[in-house]
């Protein structure tokens, strides 16, 4: 619950920033964070004990099947 408020306070402060016409840069701390989240998953990723191959597997299968359907969507909706 807690990262509602944080997502809250995130966007009135935005909000208010735009108001203001104060923009600021924050290409660079939205790429820490984004690397400090990934680094933190794959930490707990790691502590997880499961079949490294089986992973492997399921993976490239839902991403060819993510491929796949996007496809045959664009292919619909065209």
């Amino acid at each position: 619950m807690n990262i509602f408020i944080a997502l809250t306070a995130g966007l009135l402060l935005g909000y208010v920033l735009k108001r203001l016409n104060m923009r600021s840069n924050l290409e660079i701390p939205i790429s820490v964070a984004l690397l400090a989240m990934i680094f933190f998953l794959g930490v707990k990723t790691g502590e997880v004990q499961v079949s490294g191959l089986w992973l492997l597997g399921v993976s490239a299968l839902f991403a060819v099947l993510t491929i796949a359907g996007s496809l045959l969507l664009a292919e619909v909706v065209r």
